[in-house]
């Protein structure tokens, strides 16, 4: 989880020190992949039962070739690590449980 943090205090404060607008919502897109579907099913399931906005599963292409299952979980926060942070740790735990990749979280530059 430590690594998490880093990295999202990283993301934070890289789109902050590029000019985005701190006083905005952020639609933040956590990514889950994994290459059996039922559990990513599962991950999806129990995500959304926490009350998550969960988006359909995807078969995404691998650069090296190859498919894996993704679906995104959409929040809508502040631009704040700690804020980005309460979710992450949620959505960690969905993975592990569920037995999925928790793939990292994104989010768009804003003005």
């Amino acid at each position: 989880m430590e690594n998490w943090r880093e990295i999202s205090e990283e993301i934070v404060e890289s789109l902050l020190e590029d000019g985005s607008n701190p006083e905005l919502l952020y639609e933040v897109e956590h990514h889950f992949v994994c290459e059996d579907f039922n559990a990513l099913e599962s991950a999806a399931l129990a995500a959304f039962k926490l009350g998550y906005d969960v988006e359909e599963p995807a078969e995404l292409e691998l650069e090296e070739g190859g498919t894996i299952w993704g679906f995104d979980v959409v929040v809508e926060c502040e631009l704040n690590a700690d804020a980005i942070m309460e979710d992450v740790d949620k959505l960690v735990a969905i993975a592990e449980q569920n037995k999925v990749e928790y793939d990292g979280w994104g989010t768009y530059f804003q003005d």
